[in-house]
C-alpha cells in the first residue's frame, strides 16, 4: 500500500483518533432527576406567567422536559435519568418501595436522552396517577424512608462511568422542607442520620447533590431544617442559596436553544518544569463560536448510526486478509516497506505534553503571536501532590519578573511552541472577577504570520483628518447608542436557534415551531430617541454638511432604482396621510381600528421603520406623535 503523505503528516485537528479529542468526549456529565412525587407536590399550586395556576409537580416537570430538550443541543452524549419518589409504585433495580425510575423501551435507566423518551415524558401528566401513583413514602409508625430508597437508587444508576471522566449530579426537585416532620422521637432521629449518611457515601464517590427547592405562596423553603445538612450549606453560602435556587430554576425553565460551554476540563495534562520534576494541570476552553452540530449517517431501515468498517481483500485470492497490511513508499525505484508500529514511531515528535523551555520578557510577546483562542491552565493536586505548590512558585515569578514561559506542548504527531502568560487574581467586592492562573497561547510558524498589506495613496491625494468638531459629534453619538453591560451571552445566533428548533420539530413530531426572538435586530425604538435622532443628524451634518448627496466616481448624483421607488413611496403616503387625523385617532384610541396598511402610511409618511407587528406599529406612531 503506497503511503499518503497527507495521512502521515496529517495535523491533529484532522485526526479522528486524536487523543485530545477523544478525552474531550470522554468528559460528560451524568444527571439524576429525583422529583418528589407527594401528594403535597400536587396540591399546591402557583401562578405561572400565563395566569395559569401550576402545581409544583408540573413545575418540576417542565424544567426537566425543557433542560432535556436543550441537553440534546448542549452536549448531546451526556446521559440522564427520571426518578421520582413518594409514588405508589416501584420500579428500580434494587426494587426499593415507594421509587420509580421512568424510562421508556430499549433505553438503559440512565442513558442519552431520545426523541421517543421525551415525547413520552412531555406527556407524563395523562397517565402519573393511573400508571405511577403519588403517596406519602415516610409515615408515622413505618420504618419505611423513600428520599432514602432515591437516594440509594440514584447512587446504584451514576456508577456508571469513572468520576475522573464524567461530572457525576444528583437534582432534587421538591416543595417539603422537613421531610421527617410527622416522624416523632428516636425514628425520625434514626431516619435522618441514616438518610444523611446515605447522602455522605454519594458525595464520598464524587456524586454531587444540589437542590431545587419549590416554595410555597405564604411560607419561603427552610433549607435549614434538614437540606441545608444533606447537601453540605453552611455560614454565608447558606444566605445565599435560596435566591440563587431560584434564579437557577427560571434558567432551566426558559433557557435558549443554544450550545453553551460548559466550564469543563478540556484536557489532562503533565507539565514538566525541570529535571525531571512534573506537575498535573487541567486546561479550560474559553468562548467559542457556536456552530452546527455534525451529520450523523442512519441506517434508512433501524435509523441506527452507521458504522464504517474496511477490509482488505487479497487480490490473487479474493480472501480477507487477516494481517494489517504493509504500507510503503517508492524511494530510487525501490518500495520501502514499513509496519504500522515503524510508522507511529516515525510520526511521534515527543513523549511529554507540556515541557517547559525557557523564559522570555513579556515585551517580546507581540498580539499577532496570537495564532487561535488561548487556552487557560491551572494546577490539580488529584494524581500529582503538590503541584499546586510548583505551580505558584513559577506563577508568582512570572508575574515578578515580567516574563512568559516558552514551552513545547503537543501530542506525539502533532506539537507547536506555546507561550504561558501568568493572570494575577482578580477581586472586587462581589468576589472573585478573574481567577489566577496561567494562558496558553500557541505561537505561530513563521509562514503562519502574513504581512499586512499597506494601503498606497497618490503623491497628490491629502489623507482626510477629521476636525474637532467632527470627533466631538462622533463621540456623542457612540455615546448615544453604547450598549450598557454588553455581555455576548445576551445575544443568541438567530439561525442557530430556527435550525434547532426545526429539528426539535421534526424529532418530537410537533406541528407548530416554536417563536425564535431575533436578538440581533437593532432597537428601532431606541433608534427613534430624540437624543439619538439629533446625534445622528449632528454627526451627518459635520460630516458631510446640510446639501450632501451620494455621488459616484465621477462626481454625479447616484440615484438608484430603488431610491428612486422609495421616493416614490414616500410622496404617495405624505398625500394619504393628510386624509387622517391621526392626532384624533391617537387621542379617541381608535388608531387599533386601522388596518396595518393604513398605519405604514403615517410610517412611511413621516420615514420612520414599518416592520414589526400592528402592536409594534401603534406604539411606533404614538411615541412619534409625543402620545
Amino acid at each position: 500500500m503506497e503511503l499518503d503523505p497527507d495521512d502521515v503528516f496529517r495535523d491533529d485537528e484532522d485526526d479522528p483518533d486524536n487523543e485530545a479529542l477523544r478525552e474531550r468526549a470522554s468528559s460528560k456529565e451524568l444527571v439524576v432527576y429525583l422529583v418528589d412525587a407527594s401528594p403535597k407536590m400536587f396540591s399546591t399550586k402557583c401562578p405561572s406567567e400565563d395566569q395559569k395556576d401550576e402545581s409544583h409537580f408540573q413545575i418540576a416537570t417542565s424544567c426537566i422536559l425543557e433542560s432535556l430538550k436543550t441537553q440534546i443541543i448542549n452536549r448531546s452524549y451526556d446521559e440522564v435519568a427520571v426518578c421520582f419518589f413518594n409514588t405508589r409504585e416501584k420500579k428500580n433495580l434494587q426494587d426499593l418501595n415507594n421509587v420509580f425510575v421512568f424510562n421508556v423501551a430499549d433505553r438503559e435507566f440512565l442513558d442519552r436522552p431520545t426523541a421517543k423518551f421525551i415525547k413520552e415524558f412531555s406527556r407524563l401528566e395523562e397517565f402519573f396517577m393511573k400508571d405511577i401513583g403519588s403517596q406519602y413514602g415516610i409515615v408515622s409508625g413505618s420504618r419505611e424512608n423513600s428520599l432514602y430508597n432515591a437516594l440509594w437508587v440514584a447512587q446504584a444508576l451514576l456508577r456508571k462511568g469513572s468520576a475522573k471522566t464524567a461530572d457525576k449530579r444528583i437534582l432534587i426537585f421538591t416543595d417539603e422542607d422537613d421531610p421527617f416532620g410527622n416522624i416523632k422521637g428516636g425514628a425520625k432521629a434514626d431516619m435522618t442520620r441514616t438518610t444523611l449518611q446515605r447522602a455522605k457515601d454519594a458525595q464520598d464517590l464524587g456524586i454531587s447533590i444540589e437542590l431545587l427547592p419549590l416554595s410555597q405562596l405564604d411560607r419561603e423553603f427552610n433549607i435549614s431544617l434538614f437540606y441545608a445538612d444533606l447537601i453540605g450549606l453552611q455560614g454565608e453560602n447558606l444566605a445565599q442559596f435560596m435566591p440563587a435556587a431560584g434564579e437557577r430554576m427560571e434558567d432551566m425553565k426558559y433557557q435558549l436553544r443554544k450550545r453553551m460551554f460548559k466550564k469543563r476540563i478540556v484536557r489532562k495534562l503533565t507539565f514538566s518544569v525541570a529535571n525531571g520534576v512534573s506537575i498535573e494541570v487541567h486546561t479550560y476552553a474559553f468562548i467559542r463560536p457556536t456552530v452546527l452540530g455534525s451529520i450523523t449517517w442512519l441506517d434508512s431501515v433501524t435509523n441506527q448510526p452507521i458504522k464504517i468498517e474496511r477490509s482488505f481483500i487479497c487480490a490473487d485470492t479474493g480472501a480477507l486478509m487477516q494481517e494489517p497490511p504493509k504500507r510503503f513508499q517508492t524511494y530510487k525505484n525501490q518500495d520501502v516497506k514499513f509496519s504500522v508500529e515503524e510508522l507511529s514511531e516515525i510520526k511521534r515528535v515527543s513523549t511529554g505534553q507540556l515541557r517547559l523551555l525557557g523564559f522570555k520578557p513579556l515585551s517580546c510577546l507581540k498580539d499577532y503571536h496570537n495564532l487561535r483562542p488561548s487556552t487557560f491552565i491551572f494546577p490539580s493536586d488529584e494524581e500529582v501532590i503538590g503541584s499546586t505548590r510548583i505551580f505558584i512558585a513559577l506563577h508568582r515569578s512570572m508575574i515578578r519578573l515580567k516574563r512568559f514561559a516558552v514551552a513545547f506542548y503537543g501530542t506525539s504527531s502533532h506539537s507547536q511552541l506555546v507561550a504561558l502568560v501568568a493572570q494575577e487574581e482578580i477581586i472586587d467586592s462581589g468576589g472573585q472577577v478573574e481567577p489566577p492562573g496561567m494562558h496558553l497561547i500557541y505561537l505561530p510558524y513563521s509562514d503562519d504570520i502574513r504581512h499586512a498589506e499597506e494601503l498606497h495613496s497618490t503623491t497628490n491625494a491629502s489623507v482626510p483628518q477629521a476636525n474637532e468638531d467632527q470627533i466631538k459629534k462622533a463621540a456623542a453619538l457612540i455615546k448615544r447608542i453604547d450598549l450598557k453591560d454588553f455581555s455576548v451571552y445576551q445575544f443568541a445566533n438567530p439561525a442557530l436557534q430556527r435550525h434547532y428548533a426545526v429539528l426539535q420539530a421534526l424529532a418530537l413530531e410537533e406541528d407548530d415551531l416554536p417563536d425564535i426572538k431575533d436578538e440581533t435586530v437593532p432597537d428601532e425604538e431606541g433608534l427613534a430617541r430624540p437624543g439619538v435622532v439629533n446625534a445622528i443628524e449632528e454627526f451627518k451634518q459635520s460630516v458631510f454638511g446640510d446639501k450632501y448627496e451620494e455621488s459616484d466616481n465621477a462626481g454625479h448624483k447616484k440615484v438608484s432604482e430603488a431610491s428612486k421607488k422609495r421616493k416614490a413611496l414616500a410622496d404617495s403616503a405624505v398625500q394619504k396621510s393628510v386624509q387622517y387625523n391621526w392626532a384624533e385617532l391617537a387621542d379617541s384610541g381608535k388608531l387599533k381600528d386601522l388596518t396595518v396598511v393604513e398605519l405604514k402610511i403615517y410610517l412611511t409618511a413621516h420615514d420612520l421603520p414599518v416592520s414589526g407587528k400592528k402592536e409594534d406599529l401603534i406604539k411606533r406612531i404614538l411615541t412619534h406623535m409625543g402620545k
